[in-house]
């Protein structure tokens, strides 16, 4: 049986059966003396029929099916999330079109939105960018912009609790995800080394981890879930000691497992691979030929 939901001061974890595992994710409930937010309403929120509190406001790390899978439930809650991401939360052809899918796959993924995580858009969404700062009546929550997952992702840092809520930054072994047309490998990295300076009590992630409550568990995860980047490159480069065409590597691929058939992984593994490739290559380490790319 699924306990009570864990809270850090005025933030409620709002917790899943199964550990937040896609395409399950957490959800924040946090509470001040003037007004209520609610972080990434989940398909757990929609599991519950809600947050189970009222709620003025809800606030999305960026616009991703998961994060948004309950806000079908609260469409008179007005919606705040960073510029980049507030047409895709308003609308779902827009959400859909972010991931570059082939016709084939859009129409699967486009019935997954609807039937799976009841994504329908929502009509009340106002931009929050770096540093905006939300006021809830004796607690604040701060939007620390976090880009490279999608090109609006945010975290979250609630105060006086020191509660920072990393969204996709969900230090797992899986590593970091940057597969969507907006995705940005550079910028995921300079976000990962952003966060390596904020000193909070405790940090959130959607997926898996939960919540960490020391800093130096919090690096040193950190530490692992970058790591992964340096592995695809390695994975990459040993995969180009001979001449490979970008088919060769989509084929191989570099973030899921053989046995996962998504509709998104082909279009995923295609924007990993493409820049993985431009890396190396300013790095001097790969070259194009006429055959493909090598290793130099």
């Amino acid at each position: 049986m699924h306990g009570p939901d864990p809270q850090y001061g005025g933030v409620t974890l709002l917790t899943s059966p199964d550990g937040g595992r896609y395409p399950s994710a957490n959800s924040l409930l946090i509470s001040g003396t003037e007004s209520t937010v609610l972080v990434d309403p989940s398909l757990e929120v929609d599991r519950r029929g809600g947050p189970g509190a009222d709620v003025d406001l809800v606030a999305v790390t960026h616009a991703h099916e998961d994060h948004v899978a309950g806000l079908h439930l609260l469409p008179e809650v007005p919606v705040v999330v960073h510029p980049a991401e507030a047409a895709a939360v308003r609308d779902p052809e827009i959400l859909l079109a972010g991931f570059g899918l082939a016709d084939a796959q859009a129409g699967q993924f486009r019935r997954q939105l609807r039937e799976t995580f009841h994504v329908s858009g929502h009509r009340r969404v106002d931009s929050v960018d770096d540093g905006a700062v939300l006021d809830l009546g004796r607690r604040s929550v701060t939007v620390v912009h976090l880009p490279g997952h999608t090109a609006g992702h945010c975290g979250f840092v609630v105060e006086p609790d020191g509660f920072l809520f990393l969204g996709d930054i969900d230090l797992t072994s899986f590593g970091p995800y940057y597969g969507d047309l907006s995705s940005d490998l550079d910028d995921f990295v300079g976000s990962i080394q952003r966060l390596r300076d904020v000193d909070v009590r405790w940090y959130g992630t959607s997926h898996h981890m939960g919540v960490l409550d020391d800093r130096q568990a919090f690096l040193r995860a950190l530490d692992r879930f970058a790591a992964v980047i340096d592995r695809r490159d390695d994975t990459l480069l040993q995969l180009l000691r001979q001449p490979r065409t970008l088919e060769d590597v989509v084929a191989h691929r570099l973030v899921y497992r053989a046995h996962v058939q998504l509709p998104f992984v082909e279009a995923v593994e295609r924007r990993t691979a493409t820049q993985h490739l431009e890396r190396l290559g300013r790095l001097g380490l790969v070259t194009s030929t006429d055959d493909g790319y090598l290793a130099v």
